[in-house]
């Protein structure tokens, strides 16, 4: 075990300078990668799971509290060995499940890319999700995830960065020019419904494009390059699992063999896991309610509260005290909500509004939305 007291955490010398370039002005020599990479890196990270900005603040508060500058030794050293434990499990887990995840969104988005190649037959096993998934492990996610230094992946996460930005703009273009056209739906600015839990475990995830039309071409460029972004954020967290493994069983240090060993353990059982699994939903929401909310409404605020002497009524504890009943309720209503009443998957299927090219929205029943624009005006070539 890597445990003794505190968990020996051996960080490369490029991640030791990206974190004190970013709390502190003071600047070393011999820096072996450059603050761009490790920008790239941290918006990668950032855009493919989330961060909850007052979560972030306790934690830089806790560490200046406790003397320490990880997530894991500040846990270490505020609650001891059970708190680390349990700490570098939730911290396994939950990129662990986003690696499954990614790979399902990489199987459903891209085979929607592919069938739309002209003469390309839809039920072809070569763009099948399960055979894209293989394909982009092992051409893609594995030899990526194989580097040691997170550094390298700085250009891969500034492409992951840009294609980012570029679906984006995609997706505003298509509010400009479908939003008049899309039929209203009911309720859909009620505040809070009884499955609002279970969401709060997909918020960090989630396909927008399952919104649009197969037969946008512009939606299905838009498609490939978030496809492509999800591979490249997937290395990212590989190397979180992988590292965490690192700090436990290897006292911080894998020799090459177990480097490689480990890596390609994890992505197989990913892997596996992925094909296995066909709804992206259950995943997010047990991601989310089991792992995300510990890690970013309980944890770091316990931490907080243990560690603050600042008085009771100061605004830091207040919230701290908020926050923890709110990751506990989060946690126990959306697990029992997301076992009892799991949500649809509608893996593949068409939203009502898109119906074949040049059929005239008058062959829909009216009972199944609002129109708000005369039937003679619309006509399905607005989505081409």
């Amino acid at each position: 075990m890597g445990y003794q007291g505190q968990p020996p955490v051996v960080l490369p010398q490029c991640d030791l300078d990206d974190k004190e370039t970013l709390v502190s002005e003071h600047k070393h020599k011999g820096k072996t990668c450059r603050q761009s990479a490790a920008v790239f890196n941290v918006v990668n990270s950032i855009i493919g799971s989330g961060v909850i900005d007052f979560s972030l603040v306790l934690l830089i508060k806790g560490g200046a509290l406790s003397g320490t500058d990880t997530y894991q030794s500040l846990v270490s050293k505020t609650f001891g060995f059970p708190g680390y434990l349990l700490l570098s499990i939730l911290q396994f887990f939950y990129p662990f499940i986003a690696m499954i995840s990614y790979n399902i969104i990489t199987g459903d988005t891209l085979s929607k890319v592919f069938q739309r190649i002209p003469g390309v037959d839809p039920e072809n096993f070569f763009i099948g999700r399960h055979f894209i998934i293989v394909l982009s492990t092992v051409a893609f996610t594995l030899p990526l995830s194989l580097y040691r230094d997170v550094a390298k992946l700085g250009k891969i996460s500034l492409t992951s960065t840009v294609l980012t930005t570029l679906i984006l703009g995609i997706v505003m273009t298509r509010v400009i020019s479908l939003g008049p056209h899309i039929p209203k739906t009911e309720d859909a600015w009620v505040f809070a419904k009884p499955s609002a839990i279970q969401a709060i475990g997909v918020m960090s995830f989630g396909d927008l494009f399952e919104n649009y039309c197969r037969n946008d071409d512009l939606v299905t460029f838009g498609r490939f390059c978030y496809g492509v972004t999800v591979i490249l954020t997937y290395p990212i967290e590989c190397f979180v699992t992988r590292e965490v493994i690192a700090n436990v069983f290897f006292g911080g240090n894998l020799s090459s063999v177990f480097h490689i060993i480990v890596t390609v353990v994890i992505i197989t059982a990913a892997t596996l896991l992925s094909l296995l699994i066909d709804c992206l939903g259950i995943v997010l929401e047990l991601s989310g309610v089991l792992c995300a909310a510990p890690l970013i409404f309980i944890i770091p605020s316990a931490c907080y509260l243990k560690l603050s002497e600042e008085p009771r009524t100061h605004s830091d504890k207040i919230m701290s005290c908020v926050m923890i009943p709110i990751g506990a309720v989060v946690m126990v209503v959306g697990f029992v909500m997301a076992v009892t009443n799991p949500q649809d998957c509608t893996h593949g299927q068409e939203m009502f509004y898109c119906v074949p090219d040049n059929v005239s929205l008058t062959s829909i029943s009216v009972s199944h939305f609002q129109l708000t624009t005369p039937f003679s005006v619309l006509n399905l070539s607005i989505f081409q």
